[in-house]
């Protein structure tokens, strides 16, 4: 029986160990995901947690991959994320775990493996489920990366089989995904909160408080927000009215940072990817404001697609076949 080649893609976030496939033709044929457990009424987990946890997952996510292969595929080459970021210095321990996964099964195999950052992964999966991949890799455009570990806004120039990425705005404190757990967590939600605190925003029928953001030069400050929500919880006693304040909150900054930068890049396609760009709420605040486009929550979230997808492309340049 012939197999049909694929890419593997492997990343290891600080809460999701992830596993996708695609084909040659640059399509995922999984995405798999297995989180990493957090204890109830906390807020996150230290790295060395993590790793342990990663470690665990593994073998399950491994086993996922086996049964998606089945006896049709095959892979002829592995991506793995092994930092954050493209910059000097980014790094996290959680990564290792991938990494090693990755080499073991490039080393068994004897199969080419291919290193991208994290960031770079979430935006090529964004690409991907905003169908405008095709569109946007032909020419530089903006993008927001906005989750528990980071808030940035990103001009994006892409190359053959990545991204040069600049740092054009983010936040001078805490990040969005922060902000967002922390206040969840304080109304008794579990981590991570966001899907329950975008249900209980929907259920809101007060008025919203007028957010008192802080966005300069496109750069925005946070951490004053868990304070203000906090405030609104005890003296309204509404776990919804807070909820909704929250995502006004965010959805106000963001508007703001979004405006910024189209001065700078006027007409420019908006890219919006991280966990907390799969809320409606603010997607539906954001299209309002610009050229933008979103991902599909699976792939908005910490997954592996966007790496599968990075893998194939620079495979594909190396085997000569771009």
């Amino acid at each position: 029986m012939n197999r049909q080649a694929v890419y593997l893609g492997i990343d290891t976030s600080n809460y999701t160990t992830s596993a996708a496939i695609c084909d040659a033709e640059g399509r995922v044929l999984a995405n798999l995901k297995v989180p990493l457990p957090v204890r109830e009424g906390e807020c996150g987990l230290r790295q060395s947690d993590a790793v342990f946890a990663h470690t665990r997952n593994m073998p399950i996510l491994m086993a996922k991959c086996r049964e998606a292969l089945g006896n049709d595929y095959t892979p002829i080459a592995v991506g793995v994320s092994t930092t954050p970021r493209d910059a000097e210095g980014s790094y996290m321990p959680c990564f290792l775990a991938g990494q090693a996964a990755a080499s073991a099964i490039c080393a068994a195999s004897d199969l080419p493996m291919y290193t991208f950052s994290h960031q770079n992964g979430h935006i090529r999966a964004a690409l991907y489920s905003s169908g405008r991949g095709e569109e946007l890799m032909k020419k530089p455009f903006c993008a927001f990366h906005v989750s528990g570990g980071t808030t940035e806004v990103l001009y994006v120039t892409p190359g053959e089989d990545t991204f040069t990425v600049e740092q054009v705005g983010g936040t001078a404190d805490i990040n969005a995904g922060q902000a967002i757990d922390r206040v969840g967590v304080m109304m008794g939600l579990r981590f991570p909160c966001g899907p329950a605190l975008e249900q209980l925003a929907a259920q809101n029928t007060e008025k919203i408080p007028r957010p008192r953001i802080c966005v300069r030069d496109g750069v925005c400050n946070l951490s004053g927000l868990e304070n203000l929500a906090g405030k609104l919880y005890r003296e309204s006693g509404s776990a919804p009215l807070t909820a909704a304040y929250v995502l006004a909150f965010i959805g106000d900054t963001l508007t703001r940072m979004t405006e910024h930068l189209l001065e700078k890049y006027p007409n420019t396609p908006v890219l919006y990817a991280g966990g907390v760009m799969s809320n409606r709420y603010l997607q539906a605040r954001l299209a309002d404001v610009c050229d933008a486009s979103f991902a599909e929550p699976a792939f908005s979230a910490d997954n592996a697609a966007g790496v599968a997808l990075l893998c194939r492309e620079r495979d594909r340049k190396v085997r000569g076949r771009v």
